[in-house]
């Protein structure tokens, strides 16, 4: 898609969560960006839908609308993403993290979207050893193979920040990270979701040619 004299076209999926959502709001402060599509299944808070230049159009993720003119954007961002607790079976979870990501993927590259950036996670392998690990390198090979000329896997470490859903194993891990902060590896540090989403918004606006991986610590930190 052509850049225009007004700024660029970003289509944000997953605009909702935790990552997503802080995407969304850096995305709609950015002066080089004009227009900001995120598509959710139900509206997104009005801290953002107030946004001129946001659209939020309500989509069934199970029967995406194929023809969509907003599929066609400079670049996308992908944030979505739930745990296996809250989708309730291992398939349920695939059919997000692996089926929801590939088939957005899909439909933004056929539209003609050569940038992609995806948030996945440290270790992230098709060999893993464990099952989320293992969705998520699966995902990132699917997004490989789509010839995407921009593509960008960002896998950080334990997010930090506040999400809107409870996670009790995450809220002990981010305790632990910060209490063991001065011992714990750099690459195995929680990571903050704002420095996350920079990080996958510069990706973006760059688009450099290829496939790259962005590990947990090479994350900007925003100061």
């Amino acid at each position: 898609m052509e850049e225009n004299n007004k700024g660029k076209t970003l289509l944000v999926l997953g605009g909702s969560g935790l990552v997503g959502m802080e995407v969304l709001r850096q995305a709609l402060a950015n002066p080089g960006i004009a227009r900001v599509v995120a598509p959710s299944r139900t509206p997104l808070p009005m801290a953002v839908r107030h946004y001129a230049h946001l659209e939020n159009p309500q989509v069934d993720f199970e029967a995406l609308p194929e023809d969509a003119d907003w599929w066609q954007a400079d670049a996308a961002i992908c944030a979505l993403g739930t745990t296996r607790q809250h989708a309730g079976s291992k398939d349920a979870f695939r059919a997000v993290d692996r089926g929801y990501v590939t088939a957005c993927a899909r439909h933004a590259r056929r539209a003609g979207t050569r940038t992609f950036v995806l948030n996945s996670s440290l270790g992230a392998s098709p060999r893993s050893g464990s099952f989320y690990l293992r969705v998520k390198g699966e995902v990132e090979q699917d997004l490989a193979a789509m010839d995407f000329r921009s593509l960008t896997l960002v896998r950080p470490s334990l997010l930090d920040g506040a999400r809107s859903e409870e996670r009790p194993g995450e809220l002990v891990g981010l305790l632990l990270s910060r209490t063991f902060k001065p011992v714990i590896p750099k690459r195995l540090r929680a990571v903050k979701a704002d420095d996350v989403a920079a990080t996958m918004l510069q990706a973006a606006m760059m688009a450099p040619a290829g496939k790259h991986v962005i590990e947990s610590d090479a994350i900007t930190r925003r100061r």
